[in-house]
């Protein structure tokens, strides 16, 4: 046998040496590890892990430590010179320092009694008039503001829109919503109100106190909104004009009247099927401070070196930070978001350890990353990869990024367990795409289901996870999904509805694509540009 044919038959036996290889270290990624992590990181005590928060310190010092125990090495330098596992970074914050309504010898708590719906900055004190204008509508042939001057003054409407007795409405005179009707129809109100010169707009949007606690658990997370984390400190586009939720008891305070007589106030405007004059009013007084507040987070890194192609890296990603506590007290657990990638990176991390171990560690460095501020705006993955990359983006080869998995979602609910959303993997580059093909068929054999791939899906998802930032770097990538469900957001995202034979399968398909990134001869080629 000739030299040329030693050499071919070597590489002939080497190949299925090497899939033998992978696989023996793809076993060791299994349901019941992946359910042993995720009972400890969507537990109680975690708090639902929101950004800046005890329960987001405890996940990461919980994912610090397991990168310590399978030999993982730190990167992240300290003050002190030493090496961490964590890599902090301070978020500022604009949030609602005093925020108060006081009426009829009451003071009215933000969240409790009212929810403000939309920014306001009044930071002294202000009293103003307060009256009834119906519904606050204004149109053809129905207008609240007639004759009346709210200039200057607080203007107490009822929310959505009047009804006949048949439950017809009467601007559109069919069962269908007016622009001010609906859960949108606040908005039309609010500008309106404003035109008409306003102060203050208060909608009664519940009849009683235990019907506005069901409003506040319903719109909980969207209060968020007023409490914007950012990377950067800065100014917020806030008005003098406030608008607030409040309920008839609430309303009944402002007017210096009782809720009975509103309720018969909008029973009257029912039966005239127009507006009704009246006479209601009272004194209203209003603080709403806005503050600077700093807080500080941490991505969570664990690195393992390559061999001879080290300086090139590859990262798998997840996010651990979750949505937190709702304003009625309970604790989002996020099993499923992201619970479930976060332990996922830890079981592939523990497989490519046990090859490093076994002397069949990867030519190219893999980078573990595990992020917060995924829920506040993509905003720790966002910082390492715009401002403090500990390995130089060039260096980059690809992120494949890991976000709900292990969860049938509705659109395949009775159709295939068996599936995974791939999205973006052909968007840069296209031996990525060839390989997550054929890395599939070769030892998964799910269906790659390329739904939110597609750039004119509604859904945008290529864009709301953490693989993005580096997309937008020109890093290829790939995001793995399992897709939306009923318990997106909510306290009944818990680890009890995680599928564990499906989050196995999953991982392990992202394991067998890392090794194959990993392993190759050539760098994977940009050469897409499908964003």
């Amino acid at each position: 046998m000739t030299i040329q044919q030693l050499t071919l038959a070597a590489g002939l036996i080497s190949l299925p040496l090497a899939s033998m290889a992978q696989e023996k270290f793809a076993t060791t990624i299994t349901a019941a590890d992946l359910e042993k992590h995720l009972r400890i990181l969507a537990a109680d005590d975690m708090e639902g892990r929101e950004t800046g928060t005890r329960g987001q310190r405890k996940a990461a010092e919980y994912i610090a430590g397991q990168f310590a125990a399978l030999g993982l090495k730190p990167l992240v330098k300290t003050e002190s010179g030493k090496l961490d596992y964590q890599q902090p970074y301070t978020l500022y914050k604009k949030s609602w320092g005093d925020l108060y309504v006081s009426a009829g010898g009451k003071r009215f708590e933000s969240l409790k009694d009212f929810m403000p719906n939309g920014l306001l900055y009044l930071p002294t004190e202000t009293s103003y008039e307060t009256v009834l204008a119906g519904y606050g509508i204004s149109d053809t042939n129905y207008d609240d503001y007639a004759g009346k001057d709210v200039k200057g003054k607080a203007v107490v409407i009822f929310d959505d829109e009047p009804k006949a007795s048949d439950g017809k409405r009467l601007i559109s005179g069919t069962t269908d919503a007016s622009k001010w009707g609906g859960p949108n129809g606040w908005r039309a109100k609010s500008l309106l109100a404003k035109e008409k010169g306003a102060a203050q707009l208060f909608i009664i949007a519940a009849e009683s106190a235990d019907a506005f606690k069901q409003l506040l658990a319903q719109r909980s997370v969207m209060q968020n909104r007023f409490n914007r984390l950012s990377l950067k400190p800065g100014a917020e586009n806030v008005g003098s004009v406030g608008v607030f939720l409040i309920s008839s008891d609430m309303g009944a305070a402002l007017l210096n009247t009782s809720a009975a007589t509103l309720t018969q106030t909008a029973t009257q405007i029912a039966q005239a099927q127009k507006p009704v004059a009246s006479s209601l009013a009272g004194t209203v007084a209003v603080k709403a401070d806005r503050v600077d507040e700093k807080t500080q987070a941490s991505n969570v890194l664990g690195f393992i070196e390559g061999t001879d192609k080290k300086d090139e890296v590859l990262i798998i990603s997840s996010h651990y930070d979750h949505i937190g506590i709702s304003a009625d007290g309970q604790i989002n657990n996020g099993a499923n978001d992201d619970g479930s990638g976060t332990v996922s990176v830890l079981e592939i991390a523990q497989a490519f350890a046990k090859a490093k171990a076994a002397g069949k560690g990867p030519r190219r460095s893999i980078l573990f990353l595990t992020v917060s501020g995924e829920e506040k705006g993509l905003l720790g993955s966002e910082y390492y990869a715009d401002m403090s990359p500990v390995i130089p983006l060039e260096k980059t080869v690809s992120d494949l990024n890991i976000d709900m998995v292990g969860r049938v979602d509705d659109l395949h609910q009775g159709k295939s367990d068996n599936y995974i959303y791939v999205i973006g993997s052909d968007k840069l580059s296209s031996d990525l795409h060839k390989i997550s093909e054929e890395t599939n068929k070769k030892y998964i054999g799910m269906e790659l289901d390329y739904k939110y791939n597609d750039p004119k899906d509604s859904q945008r998802i290529y864009y709301r996870s953490d693989h993005y930032n580096f997309a937008k770097h020109k890093i290829p990538i790939i995001f793995y999904f399992n897709g939306l469900h009923a318990d997106y957001h909510r306290p009944t995202d818990d680890v009890e509805k995680i599928d564990f034979k499906l989050a196995e399968k999953s991982a392990r398909l992202v394991f067998y694509t890392a090794w194959d990134i990993a392993n190759r001869d050539q760098r994977l080629a940009v050469d897409s540009n499908k964003q």
